[in-house]
């Protein structure tokens, strides 16, 4: 499972991110430097590259 957020997400608090991943066994964090909520979309290259 991958876990995506920014490092500034406001509406999702980064903090949440770090714990679902701890608690689901292999999950996959990835955390966008200067993003927000929408940490995927700015990122998007990079988003879509890890589903390939």
């Amino acid at each position: 499972m991958l876990i995506a957020n920014g490092d500034n997400d406001i509406m999702v608090p980064t903090v949440n991110s770090h714990e679902m991943a701890r608690r689901i066994p292999g999950a996959q964090l990835v955390i966008y430097k200067d993003a927000g909520h929408g940490g995927i979309f700015q990122y998007h290259g990079e988003f879509v590259f890890l589903h390939d």
